[in-house]
């Protein structure tokens, strides 16, 4: 099953965005027992690479890739330690390095973008899916709006995508939402608040049901 496979079936991704990580396998394995497969670490997070490899090697039953990517060098880090995706917050100048990098690693790359140009532009690049970025900003009516002229391409809105408001995302035609601090927050992760992890990512998986 490939990491789109299982993001089409879970409908949902964890953003991990914190200071610090005590044990990536560890929190890891608390979100897999919650229902959430496919975990996004961030390169805000010190020493990611390091992460990359604990959780990516571990036998979490988690499929484990790099966020916030902006330039090929990371990318190709990201790769290196075992990233199973990468995910960019946007396009900037090294976009294309990044796309060559995923696909040079063979793993597939969600681009970000919020117009439909920037859409286009990450189609074009060869993304395998594009990151809405910040969809709460905009709504799931925008998402939708978005779905119509590009009714085949995997949108996956993150930012501000909470309890409340994630079914609507994917009613609006998102292929999966990412969840961040509503599921992972970054004090949970650094005390090793793994049961409460746990739990969280369980409420939030019940209501895209």
């Amino acid at each position: 099953m490939t990491t789109l496979d299982l993001l089409r079936t879970d409908r949902v991704l964890s953003v991990v965005r914190a200071p610090e990580i005590g044990d990536a396998r560890d929190l890891c394995s608390a979100l897999v027992a919650g229902g959430i497969h496919v975990i996004e670490l961030t390169f805000t997070t010190p020493d990611l690479p390091r992460h990359l490899e604990r959780a990516a090697f571990g036998d979490t039953g988690a499929v484990v890739g790099a966020g916030t990517v902006q330039t090929a060098a990371q990318a190709r880090t990201a790769v290196e330690a075992g990233a199973q995706f990468l995910v960019t917050p946007g396009q900037g100048p090294e976009a294309a390095e990044v796309v060559a990098a995923a696909q040079a690693g063979g793993v597939p790359v969600v681009l970000g973008a919020l117009t439909p140009s920037e859409v286009m532009t990450a189609i074009a690049l060869g993304a395998d899916a594009v990151k809405i970025f910040p969809a709460h900003q905009f709504g799931p009516k925008y998402l939708k709006d978005l779905s119509g002229p590009f009714p085949g391409v995997a949108l996956v809105p993150s930012g501000g995508v909470n309890a409340g408001n994630a079914r609507a995302f994917l009613d609006a035609g998102a292929l999966a939402v990412s969840a961040g601090t509503d599921v992972v927050s970054p004090t949970d992760v650094a005390d090793g608040q793994w049961a409460g992890i746990t739990e969280k990512a369980k409420a939030f998986c019940a209501v895209l049901r």
